[in-house]
């Protein structure tokens, strides 16, 4: 990530040189980790902020229109999580972000260095701008934190998650609410009842697993173990048959055995969760991993990168051809880059999952009911039976 952001930079370093863009500003986890020195190695960016500091951001702007060179960094701490924000998505698709920063201090993760600790929002201001999105036109509202089943633990001293889910199901207009990141140690009981409960959110549940073993999941600092990770998927399909469990997973991590790799595998292979992105350990400086002994030698983590995504595939592959010859509910999404009609259902996120496609023209954010007729990997392919 680290890589491809500073190529963009670079790329639109060459925009600047032909005088297709004025001025390069560039704010977040990056620059927060290198600060100043963001500057000097990247003399291309006018200006340089911290994840503290966003709300210095047209004062950057301006700054570096004038021809100056400006840094901002602030404690991440001290962040601020409120005021108006600019929506970046289609309007009939929103995130709501409930809390920013992290305190699961996962060994391979810099995340509560860059963004500093896990701070809820207020719900009175989370419940104001979700009944102002539904009031603009937002049919989907996706709800997101580092981890949001932590959410009120800090600012009111216990877990909120489940009242303001059932807060925000009450919100006329708001027809799905997707739930993402939830750690699985606090997938409990009572709040997959409030998820069962309540039709709007959806049976999608994306829940960062990362390991299987109990010995690598303890040497990651992950709360919770194997044989928890196992009860809460077979309790969420026993509760809601219906339900896609998305997850990452990760090989390579400092240490991890044949043996250990092999349980993740098998793991995969028995419970097949249909949606998973499979990634290599990558070494993260300042990181506590980053010191572990027993470093996995890069030819060995991307050989178990590539058996687990093709079973992976495999495991996908099924999950749609399930699918073919039922009627699935979708968002339109309007045309991609090849001029095809596309909308989503409930197993899909925007950008990281699949989509499905049909013919007939069909106003973006609006609702229909699709009969699936095909599959490939994880794109359905479907026929509008009816709409909402």
């Amino acid at each position: 990530a680290q890589r491809e952001a500073i190529d963009i930079l670079l790329e639109l370093g060459e925009l600047k040189k032909t005088g297709e863009l004025k001025a390069i500003v560039a704010a977040g986890c990056l620059t927060q980790r290198y600060r100043e020195e963001f500057l000097t190695e990247l003399p291309e960016v006018d200006a340089a902020l911290g994840t503290g500091s966003y709300q210095d951001i047209v004062e950057a702007v301006q700054g570096a229109l004038r021809g100056e060179r400006v840094a901002r960094f602030a404690d991440a701490s001290q962040a601020g999580l409120s005021g108006a924000r600019a929506l970046l998505t289609p309007q009939y698709s929103a995130y709501l972000r409930i809390a920013e920063g992290c305190d699961n201090r996962c060994a391979y993760c810099v995340i509560p260095t860059l963004r500093g600790p896990f701070r809820s929002r207020p719900m009175e201001e989370l419940l104001a701008e979700a009944e102002q999105l539904a009031q603009n036109g937002t049919r989907e509202l996706m709800v997101v934190a580092q981890d949001i089943s932590r959410y009120g633990t800090d600012l009111y001293g216990k877990r909120c998650l489940d009242e303001l889910v059932d807060k925000l199901c009450a919100i006329e207009g708001l027809h799905w609410i997707r739930l993402h990141y939830l750690y699985p140690d606090e997938l409990d009981d009572s709040l997959l009842a409030v998820i069962a409960r309540n039709p709007k959110v959806l049976r999608y549940f994306d829940i960062p697993l990362q390991h299987i073993s109990d010995r690598v999941l303890r040497d990651m600092n992950r709360r919770g173990n194997g044989a928890l990770i196992r009860e809460r998927i077979e309790k969420i399909r026993a509760l809601m048959p219906e339900a896609v469990i998305r997850t990452s997973l990760i090989v390579g991590f400092p240490g991890e055995t044949d043996e250990e790799y092999n349980e993740l595998y098998d793991f995969l292979a028995e419970y097949r969760l249909e949606r998973a992105g499979v990634f290599c350990y990558s070494r993260e400086e300042g990181s506590p991993a980053y010191d572990m002994p027993d470093q996995i030698p890069e030819e060995i983590k991307e050989s178990r990168r590539a058996e687990l995504f093709s079973l992976q595939q495999n495991i996908m592959n099924e999950t749609s051809a399930r699918f073919v010859g039922r009627t699935l509910e979708v968002l339109c999404c309007g045309v991609d880059e090849n001029g095809q009609r596309y909308g989503r259902t409930y197993m899909d996120a925007p950008e990281i999952d699949g989509v499905v496609y049909f013919e007939e023209e069909v106003p973006e954010g609006t609702f229909v009911m699709v009969k699936i007729y095909d599959a490939a990997g994880c794109e359905l392919f479907g026929e509008v039976v009816s709409h909402q």
